[in-house]
């Protein structure tokens, strides 16, 4: 989301007055100690450079996970985190292992951030797609492959930000909000058909809905956790709109009038979610830290005023069917599909190769120093 200023430099504009504009929610960043990501974080290639950084240190850092020389515990690693300044020092590799996953995948939605709130966003759009399931796969990874590796003592030591459920939320959240990127480019398109825009919008519904579930068993007290379950009501309540808006669209061409009645009652719902959906944006906007309220994008940008003016003109064209199954109003179940955006598989790399020799010594070079020489060089 871009909330903290740790992160939020990399999505920023002139004159903004650092009140920062958000396509995609990112959680506040949790950084090594010592380090200074505030300067670094000002322009997406940046972001790549630390990524890069990241990924050289994961095959150092392997070598500590393994069982066989005993150092799993023997260094303590000092993290930092932007919300509230918590630092955290843990003598546990896979800690460490799953804290620079974490970065990686939350710089990965920054670059998306970044993409989808450029001038040049159209062209984007597979792109952001693409990062979005990238950091999915990371975050999916953190909590199938290595909370599980952690002890209980130490899991109650984590940060909010690095709970299981949170990390679960952000996971599916991102595959979301591709889908909604997919939504879009569908409804951009004229060869794309009506039950594809229906299904997509559906799915889209299904992956926020998914997200919420996972938070509501997290502690969300922080200001951050408090505005992430904003934005998923907000995303989950324009998904709805979208849903119902296809869905009445395609029940209305049936011949029975009873099919224009729950045609027109999609149309009505759709609506109302609409107006809803607006309120939480403006809700999630003016909570703490403030954010912009975005330009309209996407499929959002075509359906703002596309489904007003047809609930309006469908209940004046059936006008006479509603008074005649007043009393009777049902609005339609939506069709369940199976999802269809999966995150990418992450890997971890080879160990490196130096911890394979018999004499050995234990890299000199810590990460906080690794992501402070990619920064000097830009």
């Amino acid at each position: 989301m871009g909330c903290s200023p740790s992160i939020c430099a990399a999505g920023k504009r002139k004159n903004n007055l650092n009140i920062l504009e958000v396509a995609i929610f990112v959680p506040s960043m949790c950084v090594p100690l010592q380090t200074d990501l505030q300067r670094a974080l000002r322009g997406g290639s940046t972001v790549t450079e630390l990524q890069r950084a990241l990924e050289d240190y994961l095959p150092l850092l392997l070598g500590l996970t393994n069982k066989e020389p005993g150092l799993q515990e023997v260094v303590a690693f000092k993290w930092k985190y932007s919300e509230d300044g918590l630092e955290v020092c843990v003598a546990n590799s896979w800690f460490e292992l799953l804290s620079v996953i974490h970065m990686m995948a939350m710089l990965t939605l920054t670059e998306a951030n970044s993409m989808l709130i450029s001038e040049n966003q159209s062209d984007c759009m597979r792109d952001a797609v693409d990062l979005l399931l990238k950091a999915s796969g990371y975050l999916e990874f953190c909590v199938r492959d290595v909370l599980v590796r952690l002890p209980t003592d130490i899991k109650k030591q984590l940060p909010k930000d690095l709970q299981e459920g949170i990390l679960e939320a952000i996971s599916i959240q991102a595959l979301g909000q591709g889908t909604e990127i997919q939504l879009g480019l569908a409804v951009n398109s004229q060869n794309v058909s009506l039950p594809v825009k229906r299904r997509l919008a559906c799915e889209q519904l299904s992956y926020y809905g998914q997200a919420h579930y996972c938070l509501s068993g997290c502690n969300t007290d922080s200001r951050h956790g408090k505005k992430h379950l904003l934005f998923i009501k907000w995303k989950y309540l324009e998904a709805k709109a979208a849903a119902y808006y296809y869905h009445g669209q395609i029940i209305d061409k049936g011949t029975e009038p009873s099919c224009h009645v729950s045609a027109v009652h999609c149309f009505l719902a759709a609506e109302d979610l609409l107006s809803e959906s607006k309120k939480a944006c403006l809700t999630f906007c003016l909570t703490a830290p403030v954010t912009r309220i975005p330009p309209l994008w996407g499929a959002m940008k075509h359906l703002n005023k596309r489904i007003p003016d047809v609930a309006s003109k469908k209940s004046q064209m059936y006008g006479f069917l509603l008074e005649q199954e007043k009393g009777l109003e049902i609005l339609p179940d939506l069709p369940e599909f199976e999802l269809s955006l999966r995150s990418d598989d992450f890997e971890l790399p080879e160990m490196d190769s130096a911890w394979g020799r018999q004499k050995w010594e234990i890299p000199s070079q810590p990460l906080k120093e690794h992501l402070k020489d990619s920064e000097d060089e830009m």
